[in-house]
């Protein structure tokens, strides 16, 4: 891998991350298109994922560093047997509906071998179908009445709504931040909680994945080896960088109503996405073997 690559790559991941249109779906069909599909890439889009981590932690601090104060506090209560008597302030009730969009997270260690394979194997049109589908969520939430709720008002209900979208979106194709954000407007969640809250969910959602891949790829054989970690650790320095930036440029986007533009994009590339994976699969994987060709 070159480090034109490595950039190229932790741009693609740092902004499609959090821009709603789906990082693992555009960096499976870079992968695809560019015939990188080893253990080795797979471990490198781990990377980029903790780049992107490092992002959220970075815009999103003085909230982060405030919840985890808060859960200082709530273990001692918890511990002295307080926990009941205590009335939860707005920061302990977002710690609260957090561990409950967590818990559906946990049905996907019953699929996770099945998901990574879409993402590693030689088609496209379930990535394309995924686009689809993110583009109907950014719909619907570009057409929801606009809300008022923050951590003081959301309901269990809520969290556990938004939780599902998060589910959804360790499908390639479904954008994790845009299915959350989405569940968040269409439960009524105002626009600046809904980006903060989705955004801080996927906190221990993308460190849990990211450390799950990495035990899997290190038990196997040969992924950090087949790794050039100079390009790689580039890379994950890229991500974090434009993550951060695309971090403000989706909070102006939710707040100045203008998701719309993410769901034209994503229906049109869905769109494209299927026709493409229907021509590969008729032509045995034709155009891939076409731009593999151009770029060896």
């Amino acid at each position: 891998m070159s480090f034109l690559n490595a950039i190229f790559q932790g741009l693609l991941q740092g902004f499609t991350e959090f821009l709603p249109v789906s990082s693992s779906g555009h960096l499976s069909l870079f992968q695809y298109f560019t015939g990188v599909n080893s253990e080795g890439s797979v471990l490198f889009s781990v990377l980029l994922h903790f780049g992107t981590l490092a992002a959220v932690m970075i815009a999103f601090w003085p909230t982060i560093w405030a919840l985890i104060q808060e859960a200082v506090l709530l273990l001692r209560d918890i511990f002295t047997l307080r926990v009941t008597k205590v009335k939860p302030n707005s920061k302990r009730r977002m710690i609260y509906m957090l561990i409950l969009s967590c818990f559906p997270l946990l049905l996907v260690l019953l699929v996770q071998d099945r998901i990574t394979a879409l993402s590693a194997d030689n088609s496209i049109l379930a990535e394309g179908v995924c686009f689809l589908g993110t583009a109907l969520l950014l719909t619907l939430a570009d057409h929801a009445i606009p809300g008022k709720k923050t951590a003081k008002t959301m309901t269990g209900g809520d969290a556990l709504v938004i939780g599902a979208a998060q589910l959804m979106a360790t499908l390639p194709g479904i954008s994790r931040s845009g299915s959350t954000i989405s569940a968040g407007l269409i439960m009524g969640l105002s626009r600046s909680y809904a980006v903060a809250y989705s955004f801080i969910l996927g906190l221990p959602a993308v460190l849990a994945a990211g450390l799950l891949d990495l035990k899997d790829l290190m038990s196997g054989t040969g992924a950090a080896a087949s790794l050039e970690w100079g390009p790689a650790l580039v890379g994950m320095v890229v991500a974090a960088i434009s993550g951060f930036f695309a971090i403000k440029l989706v909070n102006y986007i939710v707040n100045a109503n203008k998701f719309r533009i993410f769901a034209i994009y994503t229906a049109v590339l869905g769109t494209v996405v299927v026709i493409l994976g229907i021509i590969e699969i008729v032509t045995g994987n034709a155009i891939q073997g076409f731009i593999v060709g151009l770029l060896a």
